[in-house]
């Protein structure tokens, strides 16, 4: 018997016997749409919140208000809503398919161009 072919049954021994002792699938693991909901939701405020923070914090120190808590308040509005599309095109994907490629300034996240 070579070598490749004991590594081979090892190999399905090894599968089986880790089938048979793995725990069986947890039922918190399954979530609803709402807990999706509220995960997107609270994503949007900690956004929100942060950049309110960040503007009011700033503003005391400059003493610019309200400027910079218009400003701070709209970005973190931005990057919540960045965060929610986020998970959203993450929940819209089938378990164990692979993200789609980032695309920057035209050019795939390999450095190639769209074709």
């Amino acid at each position: 018997m070579s070598d490749r072919e004991r590594l081979r049954q090892l190999d399905e021994k090894l599968r089986a016997a880790r089938a048979r002792q793995a725990p069986p699938p947890r039922a918190d693991e399954h979530f609803s749409g709402a807990q999706h909901a509220w995960r997107m939701v609270i994503e949007l405020v900690a956004g929100i919140g942060i950049g309110v923070g960040i503007g009011l914090g700033l503003d005391a120190l400059f003493g610019t208000r309200p400027f910079l808590l218009v400003l701070f308040t709209l970005l973190g509005f931005a990057a919540g809503v960045n965060v929610m599309l986020r998970t959203a095109k993450e929940l819209g994907a089938a378990p164990g398919a692979e993200a789609p490629p980032r695309v920057m300034d035209g050019k795939d996240a390999d450095g190639g161009g769209r074709s």
